[in-house]
């Protein structure tokens, strides 16, 4: 079921590369300028469904999480869910599943990190750890006991492509864990049943709207399974080919507005 401009009612955006031009950290002034505050008079809700956590929200993102701009945020792929700072679903790992994926790893050589609401901390540093994760925080830890400490809610694992054949082998994820691919030497570890799509539906029950009054933007693989929970999807023209292939709209690049343009030439704002 596909929807009518005038049904929308709220609008998830990614943020790398979708909402934020990470390699140049800046967010385009169209969505400052244009979006935000056109949806927001439209009574249209802006909010952000990313495989980041609060914590490491983008600096230049940050003055926009207020009544003018963002107030409901999925996180780190739906399993970290808020609206105006108020806790509606979260989902972790517990200390002994997290036990046995990092012993797996470790077997295997591979560094790994433990994400919560505020916090990355890495078992170890490295280039390949550095050059991953800089991006995303600059601030975070090194401390490999940390999941013993903090409420876990994913882990990173730091290997190639190329490595994934092994890991598997090895048993990393059991039948229970996925991994989600967001850097040539870097996925997320969680829960199979978790995702964006699992956020996007607790928070749209929580606000009492329905899928088809909702729609979506995003670039990247794990704004797949999005998409599809979604009444209607935009892919960023700068997006994988295989997110552009299941979109019902595809955009401009980020650097040319294709946020705006979309929202335009679609009629919702």
């Amino acid at each position: 079921m596909k929807i009518t401009p005038d049904s929308i009612k709220v609008v998830f955006f990614d943020i790398d590369y979708t909402l934020y031009i990470k390699n140049e950290a800046r967010i385009p002034t169209s969505i400052i300028e244009e979006v935000l505050p056109r949806l927001k008079a439209k009574g249209i809700i802006p909010a952000i469904a990313t495989g980041r956590n609060v914590g490491g929200f983008p600096k230049a993102l940050l003055p926009y999480l207020n009544e003018g701009g963002f107030q409901l945020l999925v996180t780190i792929n739906g399993q970290d869910n808020l609206y105006c700072d108020q806790q509606i679903s979260a989902y972790g790992l517990s200390t002994e599943r997290i036990t046995q994926v990092v012993e797996k790893l470790q077997r295997l050589g591979i560094k790994y990190a433990f994400v919560s609401r505020e916090a990355i901390a890495v078992s170890a540093d490295d280039e390949i750890v550095k050059e991953a994760t800089t991006p995303i925080t600059a601030d975070y830890l090194i401390d490999p006991d940390f999941y013993l400490k903090n409420n876990v809610v994913q882990m990173l694992a730091y290997y190639s492509e190329e490595q994934r054949e092994v890991v598997e082998a090895a048993g990393v994820l059991g039948d229970d864990l996925k991994a989600v691919r967001w850097h040539e030497n870097a996925v997320d570890i969680f829960l199979k049943q978790n995702s964006k799509a699992r956020g996007i539906e607790d928070t749209l029950a929580y606000l009492g709207l329905e899928p088809e009054q909702a729609m979506a933007f995003g670039d990247g693989f794990n704004d797949l399974e999005m998409f599809e929970t979604v009444g209607f999807s935009v892919a960023m023209g700068n997006g994988e080919e295989e997110l552009k292939a299941i979109a019902d709209f595809v955009t401009k690049d980020i650097r040319e507005d294709g946020i705006l343009y979309a929202l335009e030439t679609l009629g919702v704002i």
